[in-house]
């Protein structure tokens, strides 16, 4: 029995998943120490990029997920082998990933917020003289280690749309009907107490339109110009993450970046590789379990295949994961079956979240079974409650129909609170439970 539900509940200070007590002040001053920075959401009190007001549940909710709609559409594109990278048509929704870190860039360095991305490569950062820009900009001509990269160097080449008007290099990128114009640049940038000498990136000249993310991008790709390409010296092409739960008051998780300090007991699952979208983190998932029961999905439906892009992904800018409609279907099925038994509970929906319900329920674990590797999420990362605690609903939902529907992603609320770690030089990522909130 199902039935669409309207909402009148309280307004939340900032998102649906958290509220501050009144009087306490989170530490936003913390110092990143070693190759370990700071992780923070972009809606928390330390973030310069939280809403402007407060929002009510139902709105929260429905921001969140016309955040991921516009997510899905560039992690489509992606797949699809396009370079434009689209925006939910009418709406000022960024496709920008959800957690950020402190950077400090150039020489003296200057301190800037860059948004950290699994599915991106390069790194760009707003720039003064920046027409359109909005935020907290860096100013080369303050930095005495800043040089524009020349055009026949080969950076130029690994860049989209690349231009040589003049001597230097530069790019442009397509965000729906925002577009972004950069100079491909090098400098110094610091990360927890590592320098980085000669960091190529690009700094944003020019932006138009409403979709334009306002904070900078570091690339945590595989692909040219991500961190990882950049520093496999320092680095050896590994670093994990721990992400905080929306509900913490301090929203501080860490990006640990190196093979130093690593857990060691963690169970892995191979990293996949697509030639034609090197830059995406493909895993092979094999089956979920709701509870203790195996559900029946199509082997299609989770089959990795690089010419199409199908398959499974770990994205770290998606909020809610995402199952292509068979996976979807059965987990959803089952999860009704067990949380209503014979008590016949109706199932209510919002937005895209299709499995709700206005009653306090008992909920599932479910099983995200990879190669080598199970991973069981309680209830904290698989359900989403209103201020008032009477809603409850699913918190992941089917593939949008009108974005590539072939891809599987485990987002960033289902990773909260484990230890996701990529060792890309043993092509394998780990999973480990682990409690990041503060």
């Amino acid at each position: 029995m199902e039935k669409t539900l309207s909402f009148s509940l309280s307004p939340l200070f900032l998102l649906l998943l958290f509220s501050l007590v009144q009087g306490q002040n989170p530490k936003c001053d913390t110092q990143d120490h070693g190759s370990t920075l700071e992780v923070f959401h972009v809606f928390s009190p330390c973030s310069p990029f939280r809403p402007s007001k407060a929002l009510s549940w139902e709105e929260s909710v429905l921001q969140l997920q016309a955040k991921d709609q516009a997510r899905l559409q560039f992690l489509g594109s992606l797949v699809a082998g396009r370079s434009v990278v689209p925006i939910a048509s009418g709406r000022q929704i960024i496709q920008s990933p959800t957690y950020i870190v402190r950077a400090k860039i150039g020489t003296p360095p200057q301190t800037l917020l860059l948004a950290m991305d699994t599915s991106n490569d390069a790194a760009w950062i707003p720039c003064t003289a920046c027409d359109g820009c909005t935020s907290t900009l860096f100013a080369p001509e303050k930095s005495t280690t800043f040089k524009n990269v020349n055009c026949g160097a080969p950076q130029c080449n690994q860049v989209p749309n690349p231009s040589c008007g003049s001597s230097s290099c530069s790019f442009n990128l397509t965000y729906g009907s925002s577009s972004i114009g950069a100079n491909l640049v090098q400098d110094t940038v610091t990360l927890a107490t590592d320098p980085i000498p000669g960091y190529t990136f690009g700094c944003v000249a020019k932006t138009s339109g409403p979709s334009t993310p306002p904070q900078g991008l570091l690339g945590l790709g595989r692909g040219p110009l991500s961190l990882l390409s950049q520093t496999q010296n320092l680095y050896q092409s590994t670093f994990s993450y721990c992400l905080p739960s929306f509900k913490s008051l301090n929203f501080s998780g860490s990006l640990r970046l190196g093979p130093v300090a690593q857990p060691i007991r963690i169970k892995y699952t191979p990293l996949l590789k697509n030639p034609r979208r090197s830059s995406l983190y493909y895993v092979n998932l094999v089956a979920i379990r709701v509870g203790r029961k195996v559900v029946d999905i199509p082997q299609e439906a989770l089959a990795f295949n690089p010419a199409t892009g199908a398959g499974t992904i770990f994205d770290s800018g998606t909020v809610f994961s995402r199952l292509v409609a068979p996976a979807y279907v059965a987990v959803r099925d089952e999860f009704r079956r067990r949380v209503g038994g014979k008590a016949n509970l109706t199932v209510t929906s919002l937005g895209g979240f299709d499995t709700c319900y206005t009653v306090p329920i008992v909920a599932p674990t479910i099983t995200f079974i990879f190669s080598g590797m199970n991973v069981t999420l309680p209830q904290d990362n698989i359900l989403i409650h209103s201020s008032a605690g009477s809603t409850t609903c699913l918190a992941m939902a089917s593939a949008p129909d009108n974005v590539n529907s072939v891809l599987n992603v485990i987002a960033n609320m289902q990773q909260q609170n484990h230890r996701v770690l990529f060792d890309v030089p043993n092509s394998r990522l780990g999973v480990a439970r682990e409690l990041c909130t503060k």
